[in-house]
């Protein structure tokens, strides 16, 4: 085949979307502004680099919603998930990832692919023909960014995300924390002590919310709001929902037996996950943040443990972009107006690396099929893939369209389900069966249309 399909933007979707094409047989070019443009975010010039946790969240594919995605991936060949399980960390039944190796993997197969060329260079402007998919994530160039506001005739939309601080394990004070999964959850001791926990008094946990809530914080540019991402909010702005907010979310007590104490139950807990497969760097879990440097390094001292912690980064604040996928977008993912573009990924308005690299997945096998031809039969909603695309696509509300992670509130009711908490786990059940049955249909569909 003579076309080919340019791909711009090298992270999760970008990545993902390319290796789909390419295994149809498609030529792909993967334009790619780093190394030569960085970003404040990236620290490499590898595809798929991840720049926030190194969390793919739950791999349970019979309760959870993003474990079911994880699932519908890996039985569609996802380049993405087979790096990720190639370089897993312990964490539970998390999926963590050794974030540099995995990125210099999926760098390594896409650039080894004989129908793959990377290119580093920026593309600023709306391409005039071919065929394209625009991958560029949250951080995408102004020039870009600008070209797609103009064409939509309106204002990007934005949030705001923050990142997690890093800490050095040798820095850890072991004698006050100790390593356990929460209801020493995973099959295996390593995965049972996958987390770093550090336990705090009431007395404790009340001078770190004063602190807190007192530290020096980013300010704003003139003209920007502080729209955040209801799942990646700063810890200080939970802190300022309500007091004991954090009891409740990241720092819940909950399923955790201190050995140097047993007797005590902590008042709250902050946990960190293994950040690398040499088990050197651990990142505080849910600790996003824009309390400026020097503030963290003394708010995150008072945590019992991390007196003397040493950071290998700190966290910080940035503005994200999307598009209001509900509105511009057709069922293929193309641009109503120039529907020779694609959009993948996070800048569609789904949050987390899985939710990105399942649009990179389908916008990469639509792409494909239609330059030899086809077009492939819609995504069931019953699925993980179906409820993500459906719900940007048309699902949800476009004057209120905000990012979504993947949740059952997206899929088709089951019936027959009774309420309760015992109701909930036999309706997950159903959910999960019926997509995995579902996309492998799909899936068989899809190779017979090809």
């Amino acid at each position: 085949m003579s076309e080919k399909l340019h791909i711009i933007g090298g992270g999760m979707a970008g990545s993902e979307a390319a290796w789909q094409a390419a295994q149809a047989g498609i030529p792909v070019v993967i334009h790619e502004m780093r190394p030569r443009v960085g970003t404040f975010a990236h620290r490499t010039g590898s595809l798929a680099e991840m720049v926030c946790s190194n969390s793919f969240r739950s791999d349970d594919s019979e309760q959870n919603a993003v474990g079911l995605l994880h699932w519908e991936m890996r039985a569609a060949g996802g380049l993405i998930m087979e790096m990720a399980d190639a370089h897993r960390l312990p964490a539970g039944g998390a999926l963590a990832v050794d974030r540099d190796p995995f990125a210099e993997a999926v760098t390594a197969r896409l650039r080894a692919h004989p129908l793959i060329e990377v290119v580093d260079e920026e593309v600023s402007a709306l391409p005039q023909s071919g065929h394209w998919i625009i991958a560029t994530g949250p951080l995408t160039g102004s020039g870009l960014a600008q070209a797609i506001a103009d064409e939509a005739g309106q204002e990007s939309l934005a949030f705001f995300d923050a990142i997690a601080p890093i800490v050095h394990f040798d820095s850890i004070d072991m004698d006050t924390a100790w390593m356990q999964s929460r209801y020493d959850k995973g099959e295996t001791e390593e995965e049972r002590t996958a987390y770093i926990n550090c336990p705090m008094t009431k007395d404790q946990y009340e001078a770190f919310i004063d602190a807190m809530l007192a530290a020096e914080k980013t300010e704003f540019k003139p003209g920007e709001t502080a729209g955040y991402f209801d799942g990646c909010l700063p810890i200080e702005v939970m802190a300022e929902r309500g007091r004991e907010t954090l009891r409740f979310g990241p720092m819940k007590p909950v399923g955790l037996t201190n050995p140097h104490n047993p007797t005590e139950k902590a008042y709250a807990v902050v946990q960190l996950r293994r950040d690398n497969a040499l088990g050197t760097l651990y990142n505080i879990v849910g600790f996003q943040t824009k309390m400026k440097y020097g503030a963290q390094k003394e708010v995150f001292g008072m945590i019992p443990g991390l007196q003397d912690a040493q950071f290998a980064r700190l966290g910080g604040i940035h503005r994200n972009t999307f598009i209001n996928s509900p509105t511009l977008l057709d069922a293929q993912m193309r641009l109503k107006s120039k529907p020779h573009i694609r959009f993948a990924g996070q800048i569609t308005g789904v949050e987390g690396y899985v939710e990105s690299a399942a649009m990179g997945l389908l916008a990469g096998r639509m792409a494909a099929a239609e330059m030899r031809g086809a077009s492939l039969p819609e995504v069931p909603q019953t699925t993980a893939m179906g409820a993500l695309v459906t719900h940007i696509t048309g699902g949800a509300e476009a004057k209120t369209f905000q990012p979504m992670n993947v949740n059952f509130g997206l899929f088709p009711p089951v019936s027959d389900a009774k309420g309760g908490r015992k109701g909930r786990q036999v309706r997950y059940k159903m959910y999960t069966d019926r997509a995995k049955a579902d996309w492998q249909d799909w899936l068989g569909v899809r190779q017979a249309a090809e």
